[in-house]
């Protein structure tokens, strides 16, 4: 069981996760790899006291880079849409 702080890694904030909070709203994070729905939903709902009413999760690849003849590889990671009960919202930095 992994600790709550660790398991939300940062709140993703895209132009593509915007119209998704005002259509139905979802919110989207970046989470640890190893956290389930369960510790997701625990997680957000004690750092942001709302009610979720579901998790939806995503591996996500890491993207090949080049430099000149060098090639690396960015890491995976894991992105959870939390869908919040009706009338609750999640204050992000969305005015930046």
């Amino acid at each position: 069981m992994l600790h709550k702080r660790s398991v939300l890694r940062k709140p993703l904030l895209t132009e593509k996760v915007a119209a998704a909070q005002d259509a139905h709203n979802q919110y989207a994070f970046e989470v640890d790899t190893k956290a389930n729905k369960i510790e997701i939903r625990r997680a957000v709902e004690k750092k942001y006291t709302v009610t979720v009413t579901g998790v939806q999760t995503m591996n996500v690849l890491g993207k090949t880079k080049r430099l000149g003849r060098f090639e690396g590889r960015r890491p995976n990671w894991k992105k959870a849409i939390v869908t919040l009960k009706k009338g609750e919202s999640i204050e992000l930095a969305q005015n930046v």
